[in-house]
């Protein structure tokens, strides 16, 4: 995988530090701050019946989404994450071949379409931002998706207005003259193509830096699980996984939640001074202390 020590030039400009914060959230998008709908299993655009494949309940990402019910299916999908976390392939090669095989067969305004009718938000994330906005608390959304997806999902999902407070560092999309369209990395000289620790990192150079919670839950977090002060990994009833199992693996404690609403309450608890990062890991932490 990428270098550890490397800073990977990036091709897309990043948002403000929020410097004067004294904490700040980062999370993941896909899988993490979203999820399928499973009660709405089927496609609700004439156009795509032809391809109609019947969506996985598992489906917990918008670019899962798409992979498993748009592109070369969840079976595939899967062997590759794992090829992934066992460092047998990239986790960019495996994404752009991920996202090849759906842009191949569906333009982009079609993917864009389809992801906000069958994407939803996390049960607790609507109540963990407010409470966030209301304490001053900065929440980042770091994805390997694509920021056009992204904002377009946000916005229908929690309004324009609230979206528009929340920064995205993502990578971003190529549309080519023939009408297909290709993933944009922000860091394409990395094994990550989005190198996310690089989007924490910067905050350890200043003066007074922020404590910074940091929430994943797969593959794409890797690059990010040891830089946060305090890691929150999502625990998926699916068995994928995989952040847990490389913490696991790589020693990186990590609080595990299931929704935003069990993490509130840590979080709150840690900026009213309540309780530390320290002691919130002796007692929640997967590891031992």
């Amino acid at each position: 995988m990428a270098s550890t020590t490397e800073v990977p030039k990036s091709t897309l400009p990043y948002p403000p530090l929020h410097q004067d914060k004294k904490f700040v959230v980062l999370t993941d998008w896909d899988g993490t701050i979203t999820t399928y709908d499973s009660n709405d299993c089927k496609y609700r655009i004439p156009s795509l019946l032809r391809h109609r494949r019947s969506p996985t309940s598992d489906s917990r990402s918008t670019i899962t989404y798409m992979t498993d019910n748009l592109g070369f299916g969840k079976e595939k999908r899967r062997a590759m994450n794992l090829e992934i976390l066992g460092k047998k392939v990239t986790f960019r090669d495996a994404f752009k071949e991920m996202l090849d095989s759906v842009a191949v067969k569906h333009p982009f305004d079609e993917c864009k379409e389809v992801l906000k009718q069958n994407i939803v938000l996390d049960s607790g994330f609507r109540d963990f931002f407010k409470w966030c906005k209301a304490h001053d608390v900065p929440v980042v959304i770091v994805s390997s998706g694509m920021e056009p997806l992204i904002r377009a999902v946000l916005s229908n999902l929690i309004g324009e207005e609230d979206a528009a407070h929340i920064d995205i560092v993502s990578n971003h999309v190529k549309e080519l003259p023939d009408g297909k369209w290709e993933i944009q990395y922000r860091h394409p000289t990395s094994g990550y193509g989005h190198d996310k620790s690089q989007a924490i990192l910067p905050y350890r150079d200043i003066p007074n830096p922020p404590t910074l919670f940091f929430f994943g839950d797969g593959v794409s977090d890797m690059s990010a699980a040891k830089h946060a002060d305090l890691l929150f990994v999502k625990l998926k009833g699916d068995n994928e996984n995989d952040l847990h199992e490389y913490c696991k693996t790589e020693g990186i404690n990590h609080v595990l939640f299931r929704n935003f609403s069990e993490a509130l309450d840590v979080v709150a608890n840690v900026v009213e001074g309540k309780e530390t990062v320290t002691t919130v890991l002796e007692k929640k932490g997967v590891l031992p202390v």
